[in-house]
């Protein structure tokens, strides 16, 4: 039987860094503030565990993203398809990730996507030529490797 799964990266600046992979992927943040409030009003969750981001409550140490095609979940905002979950830990990146994304836009379209998501905070770290293949190595705002094929 198929799972359904998200990815759940560590990370320092959850909001910022699903900023960051929502405008990567063409994908949407997910907005809990309903569940926020529904928790908050019912003294479930304390005000330290949430903040205000563009008018609404969001997690203070958990945020997420999701494809636009997806199903929701309206009583909680929660995506309930594709999703990166990213999450809060206190400690930073140490090593090279054993897991990472690979953005597909083809060799034509390569340039201008590095040239995207390097004016959104990301970096070139090498241009590979390795079996058959040409990529481009970049890092996220926090370090995390991805390609872009």
């Amino acid at each position: 039987m198929a799972r359904d799964w998200k990815l759940v990266i560590d990370c320092a600046d959850p909001i910022g860094l699903a900023r960051f992979w929502a405008e990567a992927l063409g994908y949407q943040v997910e907005d809990n503030s309903v569940l926020i409030e529904r928790l908050a009003a019912a003294g479930a969750v304390p005000p330290e565990a949430y903040v205000e981001v563009d008018g609404r409550k969001a997690w203070r140490e958990l945020a997420a993203v999701r494809h636009p095609d997806d199903p929701v979940d309206p009583a909680s905002g929660t995506g309930l398809g594709r999703r990166f979950l990213f999450q809060a830990v206190p400690e930073p990146k140490g090593v090279k990730n054993r897991l990472h994304v690979d953005l597909h836009v083809g060799p034509e379209g390569r340039a201008a996507e590095v040239k995207r998501l390097t004016a959104l905070g990301a970096t070139v770290l090498a241009e590979v030529a390795d079996r058959g293949s040409e990529h481009t190595t970049m890092a996220d705002p926090e370090g995390n490797e991805f390609d872009v094929q």
